[in-house]
């Protein structure tokens, strides 16, 4: 199994050797366009998805992300970013410019419940998450025997309130030594330090059962169905250390009705997660989110 994903993922690798992408915000102004269409041009680069948003032309916030394909890339790729500075401050940018051969390198914190981590499991192994899943961290141990069965390492750290500071230096420990780039709590039911969370900023994602912002915090399908709601959904965000208020990715919604009990609800609702969490992170993995503030713009 180990195998066949390596191998989905060295293909993806060399058919995006050539591949880059430009993800900008900045005030809107003009020229900012022009200026970055003629930069690529000088490397003979050809832009093949281009998608733009500013919430107002005169005085808003212009966000655009570029994905190109150009010959020279592999060689070039440093001095295209050192060249790139002199647009950036001209237009006062916050930009990044990212390579999808760079795949991605990704941690999963899971609890208990183990349907988003089996979907993120499956979408990896099906060829539609291209990253490199180098670890799963867990406070219990029923995500084990699936874990391992796909060959990625498996680390049991048990939690509890008196042993918190330690437990997550353990984690940032193991997040430093396997280079992970971005991680993904599928329902990992402990709420992150100050001190974890600003080590890694717009960096971890969260599914939250519930359609925010209604129903924050625990037991949300519980309080969902006292309160006679018709529709439940899940909501996936980046992480900040106020409680699920962070920047929203995605969302997704299901009908329900009063003959839906509180177990019904937690069924429908786990479908709707799965599907909610995997969107995130694929959009995340192929550099489609800049966060502004307390928003996302997905293109």
């Amino acid at each position: 199994m180990k195998r066949d994903i390596d191998a989905q993922l060295q293909q993806y690798k060399a058919q995006r050797i050539n591949r880059g992408c430009l993800l900008i915000r900045c005030l809107d102004q003009p020229g900012i366009i022009a200026a970055t269409s003629r930069f690529l041009f000088q490397y003979n680069a050809n832009i093949i998805e281009s998608s733009q948003y500013s919430t107002n032309h005169e005085r808003g916030n212009f966000f655009i992300r570029i994905e190109f394909d150009c010959p020279s890339l592999p060689d070039q790729k440093e001095e295209m970013k050192t060249r790139f500075l002199s647009i950036a401050e001209n237009f006062s940018m916050e930009w990044k410019m990212t390579f999808p051969s760079e795949v991605k390198r990704m941690a999963i914190f899971v609890s208990k419940d183990l349907h988003c981590i089996r979907e993120l499991l499956f979408e990896w192994q099906s060829g539609d998450l291209m990253t490199e899943i180098v670890l799963v961290i867990s406070n219990h141990e029923d995500a084990r025997e699936l874990v391992e069965s796909f060959d990625i390492p498996f680390v049991y750290i048990p939690t509890g309130l008196d042993n918190r500071e330690d437990v997550e230096s353990k984690q940032l420990k193991l997040l430093e030594d396997y280079a992970v780039e971005l991680i993904v709590l599928a329902r990992y039911m402990q709420i992150l330090t100050p001190t974890f969370v600003e080590a890694n900023p717009n960096r971890i994602i969260n599914i939250h059962h519930s359609f925010l912002p209604a129903f924050v915090g625990a037991r949300p399908y519980n309080r969902a169905y006292q309160r006679g709601v018709k529709l439940i959904g899940a909501t996936s965000h980046y992480v900040t250390n106020d409680l699920d208020e962070g920047p929203i990715i995605e969302q997704d919604t299901m009908r329900v009705d009063h003959r839906d009990n509180i177990e019904g609800m937690k069924k429908i609702g786990r479908s709707i997660e799965r599907s909610v969490l995997a969107r995130s992170v694929k959009w995340h993995l192929e550099d489609r989110i800049i966060v502004d503030g307390n928003k996302t713009i997905v293109f």
